[in-house]
């Protein structure tokens, strides 16, 4: 049977404490964790998803990603708005919106953060970093 010692609960205290509380004051910056054992990146998390390990160090993304996936969403909203999931350079997957025309969105283009809290959603806000060639289909 293991039993947790005061200074170990205290540790692990610390830990959840600094993953649920911003890091820092700048508020246009997106703020993940990385686990201390394996190295992840994840986003909200408590645990770790591949090692299930509680050790998670806040760290700030430099803002820079890739869409993977992006729809349009029509609904709750008087205007169709799009809704992307971005793949950030650290190596974790957050929602947001891509500022651009909705059609002109897509899979592998690259997004920089425009602003971390979109005023109305509160998701974060990303602008397209440059136009890809796309050939005639």
């Amino acid at each position: 049977m293991y039993h947790h010692s005061a200074g170990v609960t205290r540790q692990t205290a610390g830990v959840a404490a600094g993953v649920l509380e911003p890091m820092a004051p700048d508020a246009e910056a997106i703020v993940f964790q990385r686990c201390t054992w394996c190295g992840t990146a994840t986003y909200h998390r408590l645990l770790c998803p591949v090692c299930q390990g509680s050790e998670l160090r806040t760290e700030r993304s430099e803002g820079v990603g890739t869409v993977r996936h992006s729809t349009v969403v029509h609904r709750n909203t008087p205007a169709a708005r799009n809704v992307s999931l971005i793949e950030m350079a650290e190596g974790f997957v957050i929602r947001g919106r891509v500022m651009g025309p909705l059609i002109g969105i897509h899979s592998g283009d690259r997004v920089r953060l425009s602003t971390a809290k979109d005023p109305v959603r509160g998701e974060p806000v990303f602008q397209l970093v440059d136009e890809p060639y796309r050939a005639w289909t």
